[in-house]
């Protein structure tokens, strides 16, 4: 269940790329969550996926992404 908000709640930009993204087959539920109200959640939230993804790390970009995606088909989560 998602907030009817984070489905039509955008505002400016974010209302356009989310428009945008549901011409060519739908924005995935992450990207509503982090354009809506970027400024609370989206950018913090952003900045802090892409230190775990692309951070100092022994793994590999390719090997921390192929978690990302194994976890998400674990917890039924399609992006």
């Amino acid at each position: 269940m998602r907030l009817s908000v984070v489905d039509r709640g955008h505002e400016g930009r974010a209302r356009l790329w989310v428009w945008f993204l549901d011409r060519r087959g739908g924005a995935p539920d992450v990207v509503r969550t982090l354009m809506h109200r970027p400024q609370f959640w989206g950018r913090v939230a952003s900045d802090a996926f892409h230190q775990v993804l692309r951070g100092p790390s022994p793994w590999s970009v390719g090997d921390r992404e192929l978690f990302a995606a194994y976890t998400s088909k674990l917890n039924q989560c399609p992006f």
